[in-house]
């Protein structure tokens, strides 16, 4: 982020070339229209150096990013196994249930 910043001040900070356009026209100071191309100054340099940080941290961020971690069946693997529980194999039949007085036919329990 801070490369973006700086590239951001650095762009704002610099005298553009369609500014001697005016140049051009009026006083001849300037060789043609958008002004003599000379060696580039410390902003421009800076910029340059700024987008290059720029480009090798957005390359470096998608490099990183982009590993993946294996696949796997998902969150249900990691689950620790669940101990064994020792149940009865099967219960104990039932007594027959008394008969109730009252009930009707002989055995029923009412409902």
């Amino acid at each position: 982020m801070l490369s973006a910043l700086a590239i951001i001040g650095l762009v704002l900070l610099q005298h553009g070339k369609g500014a001697d356009m005016g140049a051009a026209f009026g006083s001849g100071a300037s060789g043609s229209l958008f002004g003599a191309t000379g060696s580039s100054n410390f902003l421009s340099k800076s910029t340059a150096v700024a987008a290059a940080v720029f480009f090798a941290a957005t390359l470096a961020l998608a490099f990183v990013g982009n590993k993946r971690a294996p696949a796997s069946a998902g969150v249900m693997e990691n689950l620790p196994a669940a101990p064994a529980v020792n149940t009865p194999a099967a219960p104990a039949p039932a007594a027959p249930a008394a008969p109730v007085e009252g009930a009707g036919q002989s055995g029923q329990i009412p409902k």
